[in-house]
């Protein structure tokens, strides 16, 4: 088998396996028309962060320019905030390399403005925040099935983007970070974000951070062999694991938009459920209506079987399962999803889909 993880890493095992991602936050580039028609708002509980300058009032809604500009607008995590701002009346402006593309058009279609721009280029960067109230930062990463940027490039496009947004007066940079951020992990690609968070705090803008649980979409892509009757996963059997709709995210970062009195200067870690292995499984049997298995995924494979080692060692000493206070979230924000109730609805088709797909042996893109 050939698993690629969301943490990048491929690894190799036998064939009879499949291949998985494990998503700290979306780097699939492929955005979800459902996604884009999306509408309602989400937020979460909170962390001071950020020096005294930062701690002001930013303007208020009925004055500012209500423009946001979207990173990754045509992945998963972009794209959610695209649909939940546009269905706030949010202006979205989303940074695309090619506005003909297929993806960028559907964006078009869905009323976001889309500009020509690359991490690369700061100058289309600056081009494309002028006038904005707004940022969404999320930037590619090195684990990526077939991601052409190192670590170093994530650091320095997250730097680059919080400094020129700052440059260009935006008033509100929300910086999506990884649910592991706050201490070294040894996993590379997770400790840029604690690079990247440290570099928006010490910048004289109003920024919010957000650090999402793992997606609820990954337990469900074709590729998860569901469509065999199993699914394995990071955690024990018995040990519970933080989850979140993809959805949720996009409204979280709309409420944050909207409150940015409330929300500047905070740190958020950000989840819907908990759930265990064998509980996953059991959710899966009632939606499914077939039986559905779990275990853990093993550490014993050829290649790179230390990287998933350390990955679930980080599962097992809860910074990779997240702490995010649910019951909090859950009384603010009583429409965050839990997994039962994504299954029945955003979650229902990609379910049938994996139940009715054979494995390819091809990641997920």
């Amino acid at each position: 088998m050939h698993l690629t993880l969301a943490s990048g890493f491929s690894v190799a095992g036998t064939s009879t396996d499949h291949p998985i991602r494990i998503l700290e936050h979306a780097y699939d580039q492929h955005v979800s028309d459902s996604l884009l028609k999306a509408s309602g708002k989400i937020s979460n509980v909170h962390q001071e962060h950020g020096r005294d300058r930062r701690e002001r009032s930013v303007v208020g809604m009925t004055d500012i320019n209500k423009t946001v500009v979207v990173l990754g607008a045509t992945g998963q995590q972009g794209g959610s905030v695209a649909a939940a701002l546009r269905a706030d009346g949010w202006g979205v402006r989303a940074v695309v390399r090619d506005p003909s593309g297929r993806r960028a058009r559907s964006l078009s279609a869905a009323g976001v403005e889309t500009v020509r721009g690359d991490l690369r280029d700061p100058e289309s960067l600056r081009a494309a925040f002028s006038d904005a109230h707004g940022v969404f930062s999320v930037q590619p990463n090195s684990g990526q099935a077939g991601a052409d940027v190192t670590n170093e490039d994530e650091v320095r496009f997250g730097a680059a983007v919080a400094e020129i947004a700052e440059r260009c007066g935006v008033a509100h940079l929300v910086y999506s970070s990884a649910v592991t951020a706050g201490s070294t992990t040894g996993v590379d690609h997770l400790d840029t974000k604690n690079r990247i968070e440290a570099h928006v705090r010490n910048l004289d803008i109003a920024g919010t951070i957000i650090r999402p649980a793992t997606f609820m979409e990954l337990l469900v892509t074709r590729e998860m062999g569901l469509d065999r009757g199993h699914l394995s996963f990071l955690m024990r059997p018995d040990q519970a694991m933080q989850f979140i709709a993809v959805r949720d995210i996009g409204r979280i970062v709309a409420v944050v938009f909207g409150s940015p009195d409330r929300y500047a200067s905070r740190t958020m870690e950000i989840a819907g459920d908990a759930l265990t292995g064998n509980a996953l499984a059991e959710y899966l049997t009632q939606a499914a209506g077939q039986p559905i298995s779990y275990s853990r995924l093993p550490t014993t494979l050829p290649a790179q079987g230390e990287v998933l080692g350390k990955l679930e060692a980080l599962v097992d000493d809860g910074r990779l399962a997240g702490n995010a206070n649910l019951d909090a979230l859950r009384a603010e924000f009583p429409f965050l999803l839990r997994f039962d109730r994504w299954l029945a609805g955003p979650g229902a088709g990609l379910l049938d889909e994996a139940l009715r797909s054979s494995d390819t042996g091809i990641a997920p893109r």
